[in-house]
Order: C-alpha cells, then structure tokens, then sequence
C-alpha cells in the first residue's frame, strides 16, 4: 500500500500542503475550523509524519542549499554570488548545486540537501516539474523558489515580469523603425522564455506587425546555441533586419555568428538580449539588453527565506514581482532603408 503523503492529507481537507504542515508541525496559528478538517483526514488517512524530517528541523545548521540550473550561465553565476554574499553576512553558508539542467542531477542534489540537514533552500527548478519542490516541502524544509512561478500554497515565490520585459525589449527596436524583427528563444519548457516570446508577439500584434514563424529559432540559453540560431536565421530566406534574443549568452552567441558572416553590428543587423550580465559592456560592440534585478531578486529571496528561518514568516506566501530596465548600448541602432 502506498504511502499517505501530505499532498492526500491536503487534498483530502481541501486545504494547501503548507496549511497541513503548519498543523502537523504546530508552527503557525491555523483557524480552528480548518485545523480539525486537517486533523480528521489526518486520522482517517492514518497520516504519518516523517520522523526523520521531523529530526532534522529540530536542529539549527546554518546552511542554505541554493540550486541552480546552469552555472555556467553568467546569470545564474551572478544570482549565486550575490546569494552567497547575502547569506554570508547573515550568518549562513550556502552550498551550491548545479543541476545542469539535467532532472536527475537536480533530485540527486535534493536527496543532498536533505542528507546535509540544511535550514532552507532557494530553488531555481530546472524544469517545470514540482516534484523536487514537493519533496522539500513534504520534509518541512524552508523554500523560496526565485526566477521561477509555482503555486503560492508550495512556497515562496520571487520572479521578474518577464512578458512584460519581452514587450519592452521588441518595442525598443519597433521605436528604432524595425519591422522585420526575429527572436531567438529558449527551451519551451521554461517559463520565463516561453513569458518573454509571449511579450514579442504582444508587441508585434499591438505594433500592427504580423508575426512570422520564419523568425523564430530556438536555442537552450546557451553560447552555442545562440550562435546556431543565428546561423539558421541568416542562411534562411528570412529578412531579419534585428534579433531579440532571450537571454544574454545566446545573444552574444548570435553575435559571434554575425560577425563571422561578414555583418556589421547594429549596421546590418540590431540585436537585443536579456539579462544584463556582467561581460555585455565589454564586449564589442556592447550589448543592449533588459537587465533583470539580480541584486534585488537575491535580496529578496534571502529575506523571504531567513523570516522562514528564524519565526517571522507571514501565514501567506507571497508572490514578489520584479520589473526589468532597457539597457541601451552599441548593438542596436536605427533602421535606414
């Protein structure tokens, strides 16, 4: 017979998980009301608590796992060091997981994090996919999920407006008169590519510009990727005249392939990434972007998770939206005909 696990409890009392494990780990004021229908379908489902989870939040480590797709992204990279930086000066340590975009990987780190006894984690999901998620919060693990969207009854949440980022991005080239105007996205599974390919099609459909699928290529966020990408799209009969590229890896990719395909950069060819790392203002030419708030996004994900840590937690998650800035450099330019 399979285990009873707090997801049927929920489901059963028609309450969130983290409602259940409040009742369960008597760590929050729950309405009397609520906490008996919880109580009951803990009783009539025969619910056991894990003991070794149990165990574990008993004690104070001073560890934070932090997971993260790709650390090799400059923009994880730099989410991490600020992280680091934060948790550093509060008094935590933080291990760092590199799933590698790889599911496995990101649930064998998991089952670490959990050996590791660590107070809370801050994930950022390789994937869509909750599992991984809901086996911190079955073992009452602390979680705040950054640069990603999960149900607010999971954990805390703090991610950028990234359809609104998409439509800022294809307008700044739409304002420099381009009409012809490709994207490079991400894997489709993500959600923060699949946002921001939704805010190119608004601006495009808003801006009276049809959509052409012939623009599109898609690449996995990183450097080869984008290069390919673009080497697809100048090979093809496509009149691209600039490229929004969905993050900043790929754009420089897609660059190097400009660049190598005798085009001149904005003079040929505008392209606009997405992250605003630290090398795009080295580079030449420099590249504009739409900075995410990395600073900001760390900040607020450790703040969430030490009220977490040390008792002050609202009894509702909470969703913390960030916005992104045009960051204009030398890469797009003014179309002329």
């Amino acid at each position: 017979m399979p285990r009873v696990t707090i997801k049927d409890v929920a489901r059963a009392a028609q309450v969130s998980i983290t409602t259940v494990s409040h009742v369960v780990n008597n760590t929050r004021f729950v309405d009397p009301a609520t906490k008996q229908r919880v109580l009951t379908a803990l009783e009539e489902l025969g619910y056991q608590p894990n003991s070794l989870a149990r165990s574990l939040r008993s004690g104070v480590t001073r560890t934070i796992g932090l997971v993260v797709p790709d650390a090799s992204n400059l923009f994880f990279a730099d989410v991490a060091r600020k992280i680091e930086d934060i948790g550093f000066q509060q008094g935590y340590s933080v291990i760092l997981c590199n799933s590698d975009n790889n599911p496995g990987k990101q649930s064998r780190y998991i089952n670490t994090l959990l050996a590791k006894q660590v107070d809370g984690v801050i994930f950022i999901s390789s994937g869509s996919e909750p599992d991984d998620l809901m086996r911190l919060v079955e073992n009452n693990i602390p979680v705040v999920v950054a640069d990603r969207d999960v149900p607010l009854e999971l954990a805390d949440v703090v991610l950028l407006d990234n359809e609104q980022a998409g439509y800022d991005a294809t307008k700044h080239l739409i304002n420099l008169g381009h009409r012809f105007i490709a994207c490079i996205t991400g894997p489709n599974h993500l959600a923060p590519s699949m946002q921001r390919f939704e805010g190119y099609k608004r601006c495009l459909k808003e801006n009276g510009i049809d959509f052409d699928p012939k623009l599109i290529e898609m690449g996995d966020f990183r450097f080869p990727s984008g290069e390919e990408a673009m080497q697809r799209l100048l090979s093809s009969s496509s009149r691209a005249t600039a490229v929004f590229v969905l993050n900043d890896m790929m754009a420089i990719g897609a660059m190097s392939a400009a660049h190598k395909a005798g085009l001149s950069i904005p003079k040929d060819i505008s392209i606009i990434g997405f992250d605003d790392i630290e090398i795009d203002a080295a580079i030449t030419p420099a590249l504009t972007t739409m900075a995410q708030p990395i600073e900001e996004m760390a900040q607020y994900a450790m703040n969430l998770l030490i009220e977490h840590l040390v008792g002050k937690k609202h009894e509702l998650n909470q969703r913390i939206i960030l916005t992104s800035r045009l960051i204009k450099r030398d890469s797009t330019a003014r179309w002329e005909e």
